[in-house]
């Protein structure tokens, strides 16, 4: 003790300097070892998606709202054909059915007798471009297409998933839906889930069961003709 102070040990003090410089070089090297994680599931995952030429399977979907205390749930079935068309049905027997060809997607409601059309090629509205666009997310065909749409916010592995916490890039997707959530089967990166966050605070839910890759489609499935006792309306104004 001098002057009434304790005088620190060099060692203490090299020790803890030495304690600092390892632990900030930790950090550094597993940021770059999260980086490195991340990358190598995003290019798996970009790879094994090249493959997917057609792609089909069930799901439960969860919807919230703020305004009910209880979640509704629903289940389906869903089609998909590389590169856009797809068909959708909610219900069973199905209740809705959206279906997307080429450049025309037709929201269809069998027990009302009534369809919407919507044109989808590239003078479709923006917003409805952004839409389907954000349905899509879970089948990207390329990293650049993803990257282009989507803002990676976080990785992270649960209960034998992947979880990908994705933004959209556009002001006006993002403003309608700030955040989503794609989850992939870690054995071989096929679409386990989507959770779409709305900016309304509501959400919806999808886990995929029987999930089959590249199965034989029958391309009547992405065909829909109204039948003459049909109401169909173009909401988009065409």
């Amino acid at each position: 003790m001098t002057n009434g102070r304790r005088r620190r040990n060099p060692v203490s003090v090299l020790g803890f300097r030495y304690y600092l410089v390892i632990s900030a070089s930790s950090l550094v090297i597993t940021a770059s070892a999260c980086a490195a994680d991340t990358n190598a599931v995003l290019d798996r995952w970009f790879t094994t998606q090249q493959d997917v030429k057609t792609w089909s399977a069930d799901f439960k979907q969860v919807r919230t709202f703020r305004a009910l205390l209880m979640p509704l749930t629903s289940s389906g079935r869903i089609y998909f054909s590389a590169p856009e068309d797809f068909r959708w049905e909610l219900g069973d027997p199905a209740q809705t059915i959206a279906v997307r060809h080429e450049d025309q997607m037709c929201v269809v409601y069998p027990a009302l007798k009534r369809a919407e059309r919507y044109p989808m090629g590239p003078g479709a509205p923006r917003q409805l471009r952004e839409t389907m666009s954000l349905l899509q997310a879970g089948l990207p065909r390329s990293r650049k297409e993803f990257e282009s749409q989507f803002t990676l916010l976080s990785l992270d592995q649960t209960n034998g998933t992947w979880r990908l916490k994705v933004q959209p890039r556009s002001p006006g997707a993002r403003q309608m839906l700030p955040e989503l959530w794609i989850g992939l089967a870690t054995n071989d990166l096929s679409l386990a889930s989507t959770l779409l966050v709305f900016g309304d605070g509501s959400t919806m839910e999808n886990d995929y069961t029987n999930v089959v890759k590249n199965p034989v489609l029958d391309q009547a499935l992405f065909e829909w003709k109204p039948p003459e006792d049909f109401k169909v309306t173009s909401p988009a104004g065409r």
